[in-house]
């Protein structure tokens, strides 16, 4: 299973800096990065191996939150993909 999350973002430096301080709390909730893309200044892309549903989606609940304060992020939307 795979996560990929779009975030609407404020400043890409913020972004960056707050989403690499916060590798470790996803490496916990069962995340691993596996791209980064930038669409435009506005937006970010992150697709992530999903080791643990039930981490990742508690993940998204709660400290997801607290990573979109710090990051200066105004809008996320995030699926849970499976291969066809």
């Amino acid at each position: 299973m795979q996560l990929i999350i779009r975030y609407g973002i404020q400043d890409p430096t913020r972004f960056r800096t707050a989403f690499d301080a916060d590798a470790e709390d996803r490496g916990n909730a069962g995340l691993t990065l596996l791209q980064l893309w930038t669409e435009g200044a506005g937006h970010v892309w992150a697709l992530f191996q999903v080791n643990d549903a039930k981490s990742a989606r508690e993940w998204l609940d709660g400290a997801a939150a607290v990573f979109a304060s710090q990051a200066g992020v105004t809008a996320t939307d995030a699926h849970f993909l499976e291969t066809a």
